[in-house]
């Protein structure tokens, strides 16, 4: 089957679209639950750091939690607890396991 890359390209940015809008969605949720008080500012906040992770990268549902979240430490806030933290789990790098091989090489 032929492709037009074109329209795979509109299909993707058209996905990656809708998922950086319900990630902006969830971030202002998450942040005005947090601090109900700042409404306005988090709304310019998480505008202006989706401007910017679109600007670095194709993915840029990828880096907009962490793009929020360092714009809120510099203005002397706690991260809010979000709802897409808890979907990567981070890896224990202080547990040390020893993993055998599953083949051997002969001599």
């Amino acid at each position: 089957m032929i492709t037009d890359p074109k329209s795979e390209l509109t299909v993707f940015l058209q996905t990656v679209s809708v998922a950086v809008r319900q990630l902006k969605q969830q971030l202002q949720r998450d942040y005005e639950r947090a601090y109900p008080q700042l409404r306005d500012i988090i709304h310019l906040i998480v505008d202006e750091e989706a401007s910017r992770a679109w600007s670095l990268s194709l993915f840029p549902h990828l880096l907009l939690p962490d793009l929020v979240e360092a714009h809120i430490e510099k203005l002397n806030l706690e991260p809010a607890r979000t709802a897409h933290g808890s979907v990567a789990t981070p890896h224990r790098f202080s547990v040390a396991k020893n993993f055998e091989p599953a083949f051997g090489l002969c001599a």
